[in-house]
């Protein structure tokens, strides 16, 4: 399989690593970029993992609430220009409204929920598509219930969103949870949430590192062992250092509020999405000629 200079650029951006390393990664895997990132990292190539989950798309996170429950929304454009464009940002708006109001099953069937003229949601999308140009998606979305505790959102800008889900805690206690969730990106809320495939696939790749270093095999699995740990400190919410507060762990102060979080998302707009390159020159030439 010939691997091409686009593929080694994007892995050279998502990964830090030189290019003949990149290179090699992708000639080993057939030319499967999130293999060769794994490979790269088992290697010690790789820089830290957060790079190869750069936001790669446009968009937006819109929010909804009312008493019962909270929604979060990500609709998806090409541009940055056009997730600022006002009728971008209405139909973003009602759509999250929809979500709210019709409880659908999922986003197939947010599709068909009535937006404010009447039209459905897929039909008002369809139409925005025509006027601004690009392409526009309603990707994903979250609800939650209240029930027996209170949900708190919380915005950063337009690109993340949060929802947490709090029992026996303030409101305050729980927007301050919602912001540390976006800040600090824990991957579930305790270890035992944790997904094993993602703590089998960490494992893997510290097995790997270990080995490389030569070291007896006792001495490896005290090192992957440390590895584990530290991987789920880093990545649990109630294990994480509090960002408010770097003294105490978010666990901690849950405990001395004697509240508990049950529930949380977190959307951040884009990611896992890889964004198109295009040559805007050549593309620009193209159609002059044509």
């Amino acid at each position: 399989m010939v691997i091409t200079a686009t593929q080694i650029k994007e892995l050279r951006e998502r990964t830090g690593a030189g290019m003949m390393d990149c290179k090699k990664a992708l000639t080993e895997t057939g030319g499967d970029l999130d293999r060769a990132i794994e490979e790269l990292r088992k290697k010690g190539v790789a820089a830290a993992q957060k790079k190869a989950g750069r936001i790669a798309a446009e968009g937006v996170i819109v929010s909804a609430r009312n008493a019962q429950a909270s929604v979060l929304v990500e609709v998806n454009c090409e541009t940055d220009f056009v997730a600022k464009d006002a009728s971008f940002q209405a139909f973003c708006s009602q759509v999250a409204s929809a979500a709210l109001d019709s409880s659908p099953a999922d986003v197939q069937a947010l599709g068909g929920c009535a937006l404010d003229n009447g039209e459905t949601a897929e039909t008002v999308r369809q139409k925005l598509i025509a006027k601004v140009g690009e392409n526009i998606s309603v990707r994903r979305f979250a609800r939650m219930e209240a029930g027996d505790g209170t949900v708190s959102s919380y915005l950063h800008g337009s690109r993340i969103g949060v929802l947490v889900k709090l029992v026996n805690g303030s409101a305050e206690l729980g927007r301050d949870l919602a912001m540390h969730v976006a800040a600090s990106r824990p991957l579930c809320i305790s270890e035992e949430a944790m997904d094993r495939a993602v703590l089998d696939r960490e494992q893997a790749i510290y097995v790997a590192q270990a080995e490389e270093s030569g070291k007896p095999p006792a001495i490896v699995e005290k090192m992957v062992q440390g590895r584990v740990k530290k991987f789920l400190r880093e990545n649990t919410l109630v294990h994480q250092p509090f960002v408010k507060n770097t003294d105490q762990s978010v666990g901690g102060l849950l405990a001395e509020a004697g509240a508990s979080v049950v529930d949380m998302v977190r959307f951040e707009a884009g990611e896992g999405i890889e964004k198109r390159s295009d040559d805007f020159v050549s593309e620009v030439m193209a159609r002059a000629g044509a």
